[in-house]
């Protein structure tokens, strides 16, 4: 580990590559992450099948891309069509039977299992195998070739930061975004005023869902995929959320891309392997850390 910190100390412009990946690279993931806050605010619903309707995004780009020759990109509308269409197919037979449950853990327990099974689904439609669909766009060079960026990765960026910005948009000034607003403020009150609630949850699962396969095609072009990985992006979502908090759309961005490029260099010094373990560390140095706060704030309003 100390050989690897003296290889950055020693060469900043090797530094400056793994942060500049990291924050490219870290628009997809607050993307998706979006997509989990959309759906825990509006209906109180902590997705974790989150990194699964990921990974299965990867794998239609995948598929179109080398069974129908559809160039990756150009895949990203259709995968956002099929995710949209069976995250509605899946609020109306599993999620909209979970609404209004008292005890949180009742809808972890059932989107963790609908997790398991779309893993398992997957590895008997796709494979277990490692799979890629590189787009081969080349690469760019940057200080006269000292830092090697990917253009895919810079691509995925303007694709992911386009696409959150639209949604944003969509959601501050249009009346389906004003709708959806109001049901998270107050479900019973936006009932009353005319708003149809279940068509609201639906369509919000939907969009998530649809989000998540967006960031599925940019992944799998930028890196690799694999059945049983969507776990990784659930929990790495899941951290940018608790971080930025519900609702704070320019948080879950600057969340998303720190994460990342933290992720980044770590990952350079202690190993890849224990990249993962990076995710899941910080997850719980930011709960407790949450914890503490609020218990001591509760102490002192006492």
């Amino acid at each position: 580990m100390i050989t690897y910190l003296n290889i950055l100390i020693d060469s900043p412009e090797f530094l400056a590559q793994l942060i500049i990946n990291g924050l490219l690279v870290g628009a997809i993931f607050a993307l998706i992450a979006y997509g989990l806050a959309l759906a825990w605010g509006v209906m109180d619903i902590i997705n974790f099948a989150q990194g699964e309707f990921v990974i299965l995004g990867g794998y239609i780009t995948y598929t179109l891309f080398y069974q129908l020759g559809i160039h990756p990109i150009l895949t990203i509308p259709i995968v956002a069509l099929v995710l949209y269409v069976l995250g509605l197919i899946i609020y109306k037979t599993i999620i909209s039977r979970l609404l209004g449950e008292k005890d949180i853990f009742i809808t972890i327990l059932a989107t963790f299992g609908l997790a398991i099974l779309m893993q398992q689904l997957m590895q008997a439609i796709f494979g277990p195998d490692v799979v890629t669909a590189n787009p081969k766009l080349g690469m760019l060079k940057l200080f006269d070739g000292s830092i090697l960026i990917s253009n895919i990765q810079v691509v995925s960026f303007i694709i992911a930061v386009s696409v959150g910005i639209l949604l944003f948009v969509v959601m501050k000034y249009s009346r389906f975004g004003q709708a959806i607003r109001a049901t998270a403020q107050n479900p019973r009150a936006a009932g009353i005023l005319g708003i149809d609630i279940d068509k609201v949850y639906a369509n919000t699962f939907a969009i998530n869902t649809a989000l998540c396969g967006i960031g599925g095609s940019l992944v799998v072009m930028v890196w690799t995929i694999h059945p049983f990985i969507g776990l990784v992006y659930t929990f790495r979502s899941f951290m940018i959320v608790i971080l930025a908090g519900l609702g704070n759309f320019m948080g879950i961005i600057y969340s998303g891309m720190g994460i990342s490029a933290l992720e980044n260099v770590t990952g350079f010094v202690i190993g890849a392997e224990f990249q993962a373990a990076v995710i899941f560390c910080l997850l719980v140095i930011i709960l407790v850390t949450r914890s503490i706060r609020a218990r001591r704030k509760r102490q002192y309003l006492e």
